[in-house]
């Protein structure tokens, strides 16, 4: 073999060791490059997560996420306690027979007593006008809570508690001139004059006495009787 050809070989082994260096580097490097866009991902992805997770936690603690453990306290609350002005009379001396005679009530509105046979319609019934004492206090028997008004209320207060009523099965509303104040919430037994529609009793009320238990037959219909009309 030549000198020359020595050379050559060895020439093409220096460039073959030079390009075998550069590979090496070329793969180190995207390996690093891989790695680190792999750890970017999975810090970004973990962060993303608990942001979320943080979202739905703040939505949860101010009611606008969902149902909240806080929610549901507050409406516990609002049905134990007692209301403040409230008047209760004895449910055992509350006759309830069936007459079909008007009824002398000792009270107005009435809180119970004999009734009609015929049910006043209580699924979130808003009437107009004056309804019977003896339909009403048959809704009442039911579970109702019967909202009423004169009309010394608030046009703005009674829009409310209409608003209230229309949403709310077993309740029903209507205007009632005798009585002794402007607003007034019945239920079977249970009776509070409040001071308008924002008054914290009126939720109260209603979170205790809708389907509440004073409710001499609890689950009976609220509608098929009388409409009103």
């Amino acid at each position: 073999m030549s000198f020359d050809r020595r050379t050559r070989i060895e020439e093409m082994r220096k460039a073959d060791r030079a390009r075998d260096r550069r590979n090496r580097v070329l793969a180190v490097s995207l390996s690093a490059v891989v790695v680190a866009g792999l750890v970017t991902f999975g810090a970004y992805t973990v962060l993303d997560k608990a942001d979320d997770k943080s979202s739905d936690r703040s939505m949860s603690d101010d009611g606008k996420g969902g149902d909240s453990a806080a929610g549901e306290k507050d409406d516990k609350d609002l049905a134990t306690g007692p209301i403040e002005g409230e008047k209760s009379w004895d449910a055992k001396k509350l006759t309830r027979n069936h007459v079909e005679t008007t009824v002398d009530y000792p009270m107005k509105p009435p809180v119970g007593g004999d009734h009609s046979p015929v049910w006043m319609n209580c699924d979130g019934e808003v009437y107009k006008k004056a309804i019977p004492d003896v339909n009403a206090v048959h809704a009442l028997e039911h579970g109702s809570v019967w909202v009423t008004y004169t009309g010394d209320a608030p046009s703005a207060d009674v829009q409310k508690l209409a608003d209230r009523v229309a949403k709310t099965p077993y309740s029903l509303m209507s205007p009632y001139k005798d009585q002794a104040g402007a607003i007034m919430l019945t239920a079977w037994g249970k009776q509070v004059t409040v001071d308008g529609a924002d008054d914290p009793r009126v939720a109260q009320f209603f979170a205790h006495y809708v389907q509440g238990p004073q409710t001499p037959e609890p689950g009976a219909a609220c509608t098929g009787g009388l409409d009103g009309s």
